[in-house]
């Protein structure tokens, strides 16, 4: 029997009950008492963030935290609709956290300014789900890590321009349930013929199907070896987007921040000179990351952020409230074509 999730206090009152109607209808009521008891830290106030922390808040979650220790900038604030336009040089958690409450007061929204590098172990162990936007490799290996010995689901996000992408890791055994058609066998007494006695799908009515997912860490998923035969045979179906992942991750491990418009020329030749240092490191052929993609990389896009902000925030939704089968383990998204994919990366 699957173990779902009990949380405490996880009532819906009269008032709840009113205001997550259409959600209630649509995944059931015990899926919404699952989510009404989550509490998410949200690392990362900027585009994404402020996509993700909407549908959070809009979806019925019990608490979020907005985590940022930046402050406000015109750069920073062209995909944020969280932030008003007077908050230059503020704190973009505080800036934010007006606006966010006010999508819905139901739930306990809190601003929290401290650098997330500062925080204890035990700070993330207070959390049903994790989320990091806009964080360093190291830290989201070490935030992932840590909260995979506590069954604490993580997800990972970001934006460069054109392009993003997420990942979660919710664990070696991920227990959901998902709706299904009903299968409806043949009575043992027909005997029209063969198809008669096959089975037929009653599309008018459902069952529940308990299943079981199971997740690699995100270090395994950013260490595939691509010497081995297994890796090569699936190279050529490799989303670019995987390579762009790892060149960006290494910038923003060297250079301690984003590539910048205003180093456009500057930047772009050391984005190439990552680019064939990395994935020659990792085995690749560096021309499946052409040199072009060093022009769509830049700064954040509102509309890439509402879509990776939106599947993100969907499959956070989906873990807490153990419903529906998640996305295993990556979403890519490419502006550019406007279409996106779902892929695995690491142990099987």
């Amino acid at each position: 029997m699957i173990d779902m999730i009990e949380k405490e206090d996880n009532v819906i009152s009269e008032e709840e009950a009113a205001q997550y109607d259409r959600q209630i209808r649509l995944w059931g009521l015990e899926a919404q008492k699952r989510l009404r008891g989550s509490r998410v830290l949200l690392v990362g106030l900027r585009g994404l963030g402020a996509e993700v922390a909407k549908n959070l808040i809009l979806a019925g979650v019990k608490g979020l935290t907005l985590l940022d220790h930046e402050q406000v900038t015109e750069e920073s604030r062209r995909a944020q609709f969280l932030i008003p336009v007077d908050a230059d040089g503020q704190n973009q958690a505080k800036a934010s956290l007006e606006r966010a409450q006010f999508l819905n007061p139901m739930v306990e929204v809190k601003a929290d300014t401290d650098q997330v590098e500062s925080k204890s172990d035990d700070f993330f162990l207070q959390f049903d789900a994790v989320c990091l936007t806009g964080c360093s490799r190291d830290l989201m290996v070490r935030v992932d890590q840590l909260c995979a010995s506590k069954n604490i689901k993580v997800f990972c996000g970001d934006i460069f321009g054109y392009h993003g992408y997420m990942f979660s890791d919710l664990g070696q055994e991920h227990h959901y349930v998902e709706e299904k058609a009903k299968v409806v066998k043949p009575s043992e007494q027909a005997n029209d013929g063969p198809e008669v006695k096959k089975p037929k799908i009653d599309l008018n009515e459902t069952t529940m199907v308990k299943k079981t997912a199971s997740f690699c860490s995100l270090k395994e998923a950013l260490e595939i070896d691509w010497t081995s035969d297994d890796s090569k045979a699936r190279l050529k179906r490799t989303p670019p987007e995987y390579f762009l992942l790892q060149v960006l991750l290494k910038f923003r491990t060297d250079k301690g921040r984003n590539p910048d418009p205003c180093s456009f020329a500057e930047d772009s030749r050391l984005l190439l000179q990552i680019r064939d240092d990395v994935l020659e490191a990792m085995g690749v052929n560096p021309e499946l990351l052409p040199d072009s993609f060093v022009s769509y990389c830049f700064s954040e896009m509102a509309p890439v952020c509402a879509v990776v902000g939106g599947v993100l925030g969907q499959e956070i939704v989906k873990a807490l409230s153990q419903r529906d089968a998640p996305h295993r383990n990556f979403f890519f998204f490419d502006g550019l074509k406007g279409s996106g994919v779902v892929d695995y990366f690491g142990a099987k």
